[in-house]
């Protein structure tokens, strides 16, 4: 990065301060007083997938965690403090997994080339691939199979969520939230709404279900 990007990131800072305080006086100093977003974002790391622009949220609106191939793997203990804190503190409502089309994770995870240490984490995208090896492998073209597994993964996380502990005991109180799977198009700047949703523990496989 050089030095004359980097300096441009501060009077970009500058310029964004100045056209939200044009807009409202008192914009930071609200949100100073705190956050209640009604959503929690999980979705990938990627550069070219950011979340509040996607869907045109605000600052203080979207609580959000991020990771390559928007994974949420149960042993994961970032990913479940965000749940945690999301779900029993901020109270959300709304629980959204959103992969996109061309995610680097996911291609890697079709092949068998090392990348070094994120291996260990793409093991766990090739796991969601030998789910769901009979329909993927039955997909001649490569790439309609590389974004059916881009849809497939998202699945997988919106139901590993409905696993925790953390989801299952807010339904179990009564408390209104629903899990959303999501597929965004980088090149085209559309959301596929994948209609997959929970938002009750009745909708999980039995074995799943957890007794408070």
């Amino acid at each position: 990065m050089s030095i004359e990007f980097y300096q441009q990131l501060l009077e970009n800072n500058k310029k964004w301060v100045e056209s939200k305080l044009e807009l409202d006086e008192n914009f930071f100093s609200k949100l100073a007083d705190g956050q209640q977003p009604p959503l929690l974002w999980i979705g990938c790391a990627d550069s070219r997938v950011p979340a509040n622009e996607i869907i045109g949220a605000q600052p203080g609106e979207v609580f959000v965690h991020r990771n390559i191939a928007n994974m949420a793997i149960p042993s994961d203990m970032n990913m479940l403090s965000v749940l945690d804190y999301a779900v029993n503190a901020l109270k959300v409502k709304h629980v959204i997994v959103c992969g996109h089309y061309g995610c680097g994770g996911v291609k890697a995870a079709m092949g068998n080339q090392s990348y070094g240490l994120v291996d260990n984490w793409i093991r766990h995208i090739k796991d969601n691939y030998r789910l769901h090896k009979q329909e993927l492998n039955a997909i001649e073209n490569e790439q309609e199979r590389f974004d059916r597994f881009v849809e497939l993964n998202v699945l997988e996380q919106v139901s590993s969520l409905a696993k925790t502990s953390i989801v299952q005991k807010a339904w179990e109180n009564g408390q209104e939230l629903h899990l959303h799977g999501w597929v965004y198009g980088v090149g085209s700047g559309i959301v596929k709404d994948l209609n997959f949703d929970l938002s009750h523990i009745s909708e999980m496989e039995k074995e799943y279900q957890l007794c408070f």
